[in-house]
């Protein structure tokens, strides 16, 4: 928490001319028609004049941040960028521009709208805590990375490892004298008489003792070095500890205090800080970053100075990060994590275009029975199709088979595909089916085949993607390449054809992770090109590209080998 206090709330750039955020569109745009709802944020293809919008600030960025403009020559130099159409009281339009976080080296010759909170900066208060913040930081690093810290370690390790060793030395030693002294019993037993055996046995017994107390005294020699070495590597661990706990109290303080300076309006002039709008949800607390989107900010202007919210883009402009996919110029939706909770507040009081993602996009639909017995049922599932119910709309694979098969028992489901994925699904229709299909997944001794569409010729004609994945808790359901905690992840692909700059592909997953084929595809370490229609890593089209075409199994009940394949209607 004090690291992002401390080292990230940081603003570098001179803050803009207020009154200069209002850029009139430079072409005319009268023969545009202006939306009659405002853009839902989360899942939108831009308007046309957003667009124009979005085409005129990228003139600007090709000229003004030069470093930023080759993707192809820039590592990690990426920036999300917005652009919020507005129309002014003289009913002039015009658009707002921002970025997401901060950005090193802006020009001001660009009309970005400045950040909804600059306490950092201005704020007597705040700066004097973060000073202290700072000079606890100092403290704990120079405790921790002291001679004296470092010898008492380097001293307490090394006594302790030779404790330990004499220790073992001497239990060894003792255990060798104790089997001696059993053999000796067991000898005299029979040698000696009866009183003579039982002085031995006395005499045995006391070497027992003097070993015991020489184990003793060898403990509590060495235990008075080690606890001599303890306490003082106490007195500089309990001083760090009590630093960290003080820092941690007021980086907490300080972060409410900063929190509370993010206050967000709406279109019906109420104010939330973010303290507010994030307490209802179970972490409670704003992930690092919020309040800091392009989108926030460009809304949180636009209500200010009372401009009229028309259209809202948010595209990416730059290189690509290492881990989420992005690409130059395309258009992406705000962030789940850090701008639902902002513009859910926000937003109040628009005229916004219904959430489509409400909608059920498998009304008129119908599931194909590719193999039907008593065991077992493969299905052609159409695109934009729900495998399972999910959090807003129920109807799916699970229910319609359930619906027609209600004496079916189980789980049905063995494995999914996404929604917007066609293609070959395996149900179970009884307990035993699903528990040894679900083994021959686990095992991976299902075979799958996928046939893809990319946007863009494949140099090589196959080859191997293995990139690890894990959820973007930030942009859910949304996947990164992560090699630290992501799970393996591996794809084969083959080449069928290119045409028009388009590249059809077999891809054969070995493990299914969610999102893999998709991800591996569009990633710039995978093929580097989406696969067509992919609207959560690429552009939207009429339809995912990409479609199970095959599948290979042993059937779960009479070990029968079954294959199946139905083609793509694409």
């Amino acid at each position: 928490m004090a690291n992002y206090l401390v080292k990230n709330f940081i603003i570098i750039l001179p803050m803009p001319n207020i009154a200069s955020c209002f850029t009139p569109f430079s072409a005319p745009v009268n023969h545009m028609a202006l939306p009659d709802k405002f853009t839902f944020p989360f899942y939108y293809e831009p308007k046309a004049i957003a667009v124009a919008a979005t085409e005129q600030l990228q003139q600007q960025l090709e000229t003004q941040l030069e470093y930023l403009a080759n993707p192809a020559n820039n590592e990690e130099s990426g920036k999300m960028f917005g652009v919020l159409v507005v129309q002014n009281n003289q009913q002039q339009l015009g658009y707002l521009a921002a970025y997401s976080g901060q950005l090193e080296g802006v020009s001001s010759k660009i009309n970005f709208v400045p950040a909804v909170a600059d306490m950092q900066l201005h704020d007597a208060e705040y700066l004097a805590q973060s000073s202290i913040i700072n000079n606890i930081n100092a403290q704990i690093e120079q405790l921790e990375n002291s001679e004296q810290f470092s010898t008492l370690n380097n001293a307490f390790n090394q006594a302790n490892a030779t404790y330990q060793q004499q220790l073992e030395a001497q239990q060894a030693l003792m255990q060798v004298s104790r089997r001696m002294r059993k053999q000796q019993r067991t000898d005299a037993s029979t040698q000696l008489s009866p009183t003579d055996f039982e002085q031995l046995k006395i005499q045995l017994a006391g070497q027992s003792i003097v070993e015991k107390k020489q184990l003793q005294a060898l403990k509590q020699q060495w235990q008075s070095k080690l606890d001599t070495l303890q306490q003082a590597l106490n007195n500089i661990t309990d001083e760090i500890a009590h630093l960290k706990k003080r820092r941690k109290t007021l980086s907490k303080s300080l972060q409410k205090k900063l929190f509370a300076q993010y206050q967000f309006l709406n279109a019906n002039k109420e104010t939330k800080d973010l303290n507010a709008i994030f307490a209802p949800l179970p972490e409670h607390t704003p992930p690092a970053g919020a309040g800091d989107c392009a989108a926030p900010k460009l809304l949180q202007y636009a209500y200010q100075h009372n401009l009229k919210p028309l259209a809202l883009a948010e595209f990416w402009w730059g290189a690509a990060p290492k881990s989420a996919i992005r690409h130059h110029k395309h258009y992406y939706p705000s962030c789940y994590s850090k701008c639902q909770p902002i513009l859910g507040h926000m937003l109040k009081g628009l005229h916004v275009e219904e959430n489509p993602l409400l909608i059920n996009p498998a009304i008129g639909k119908d599931l194909t029975i590719i193999y039907q017995d008593q065991d077992i049922l493969v299905i052609n599932k159409p695109a934009e199709f729900l495998s399972v119910p999910g959090v807003n709309i129920e109807d799916s694979v699970y229910l319609r088979i359930k619906t027609q098969f209600p004496h079916a028992t189980g789980p049905l489901i063995v494995h999914r595909l996404d929604m917007s994925t066609s293609g070959l699904l395996i149900i179970a229709l009884n307990k035993r089916a699903h528990k040894a299909l679900q083994k021959q997944f686990i095992e991976r001794t299902i075979e799958k085949r996928y046939v893809a569409l990319v946007a863009g010729n494949v140099v090589q004609n196959s080859g191997t993607i293995d990139l690890p994945l894990r959820l973007d808790f930030d942009d859910k359901p949304r996947q990164l390449v992560c090699y630290q905690h992501g799970k393996a992840s591996l794809t084969t692909w083959q080449v069928l054809e290119r045409k028009d700059n388009i590249t059809r592909l077999h891809l054969y997953p070995k493990t299914g992770r969610t999102h893999q084929l998709r991800v591996h595809c569009a990633h710039k370490l995978g093929l580097n090109m989406p696969i067509v229609g992919d609207d959560h890593y690429g552009e939207k089209a009429n339809r995912l590209h990409l479609h199970a075409e095959y599948l290979s199994f042993c059937h779960p009940i009479n070990h029968q080998q079954l294959e199946f394949e139905v083609a793509p209607d694409f």
